[in-house]
């Protein structure tokens, strides 16, 4: 009998049950974590168009560092992102409890009533260090150590990694038992960190999270549907898996509303039309979970050229997409450089730029018809 819990998780960093085509960057940070200080795995940035599931492989991060009782920071980048980091790294009451510290035992710094001056952007690298280093002294009198991720990097302020990338690469010369990971878009994380100030963090291990193969998303959902008590056949299998297109949202989306489908029938047999219902589910979510917010706030001159792009196949010139909309070249390459730096479109090997948003030309396409 098949489980009540749907097995599939579509929400934005809910760990799905299998994570397919992502093995080899779970046993890079694993590797990072028990070889030791100095290990590749131990400064690693996580990059891929949205819905790669960035969010996801830092949960998974976070887990492996936990069950080596290692302590957790987790922190996504906005405006004071390095005074939340200070005040984090001085709060040491949970740090207590995990590490079963006696009360009476006291720390340098602790408190968390931090002057503007020590807050100070000026300060702050000498601030951040200091905190790392306190928070690490605790840790590794019990043999642990201290993760630190940061989500949506490409948000960041430059003088917060700047803070960030001093206070690490001390940590790491005194070989301190740490490890920081950092998620963000490409496009935007390869402008901080080819930054000539934060040329530190070039040595961090990079993974680009790339759509799956069909052939791992049909075993990964054939895996999936039996191991929640659902029957589904060959064909089903294959029709849902090439709906996916590979891009790891839409694959629990499409797994997610094919088994509510038949769950809703109350039945353990998945038939056609649950197959069909819920890849129009799917469709549905995904645009207005991804296609219709990326589009929002854009000009119509952006969507202008997103519009005229979407009628070719694959990467297109600047050149042909001005010659779809009736403008010049050099008119359309003010909104081909405003797209990029968006990540809302990616220069490709040959010079031209395709979509960096899976199932937006789709989406632009029904659109418009």
């Amino acid at each position: 009998m098949r489980t009540t819990a749907n097995p599939f998780k579509p929400t934005a960093g809910g760990e799905p049950p299998l994570l397919i085509g992502r093995s080899k960057v779970i046993r890079d940070f694993e590797k990072g974590l028990d070889n030791g200080v100095g290990a590749p795995g131990r400064i690693m940035l996580i990059t891929g168009a949205r819905g790669t599931g960035k969010t996801v492989m830092l949960t998974v991060f976070e887990d492996k560092a936990r069950e080596r009782k290692w302590d957790v920071i987790e922190e996504t980048a906005s405006e004071g992102l390095c005074e939340r980091l200070v005040n984090e790294l001085r709060n040491h009451d949970g740090l207590l409890d995990r590490l079963t510290i006696k009360p009476s035992l006291s720390f340098a710094g602790t408190s968390l009533s931090l002057g503007e001056a020590e807050l100070s952007p000026k300060r702050m690298p000498e601030t951040l260090r200091k905190a790392m280093a306190e928070r690490i002294d605790a840790l590794e009198k019990h043999h642990a150590g201290l993760l630190i991720s940061i989500d949506e990097t490409q948000a960041a302020d430059r003088s917060d990694m700047i803070a960030i990338a001093t206070a690490i690469q001390h940590q790491i010369r005194e070989r301190r038992n740490i490890a920081i990971v950092f998620a963000g878009l490409p496009q935007m994380v390869s402008d901080l960190f080819n930054d000539e100030v934060i040329a530190f963090l070039r040595r961090a291990k990079t993974n680009v999270l790339t759509d799956v193969p069909i052939k791992e998303v049909r075993d990964a959902f054939a895996k999936t549907f039996q191991s929640s008590g659902m029957t589904i056949n060959d064909e089903q299998l294959h029709t849902a898996a090439v709906a996916t297109h590979g891009y790891p949202y839409m694959i629990q989306l499409v797994g997610y509303h094919i088994w509510d489908a038949a769950d809703l029938r109350d039945s353990d047999i998945i038939n056609d039309d649950d197959v069909s219902n819920g890849i129009a589910e799917a469709r549905i979510d995904l645009d207005n979970a991804v296609c219709i917010p990326e589009l929002h706030g854009l000009s119509g001159n952006d969507k202008a050229y997103l519009t005229a792009m979407a009628q070719f196949e694959g990467p297109v010139s600047t050149a042909e997409v001005a010659a779809r909309m009736g403008k010049t070249p050099n008119y359309a390459s003010t909104y081909r450089k405003r797209l990029l730096d968006a990540y809302v479109i990616r220069e490709t090997e040959r010079g031209e730029v395709d979509f960096a948003v899976p199932f937006l030309r789709e989406y632009l396409r029904r659109r418009a018809a």
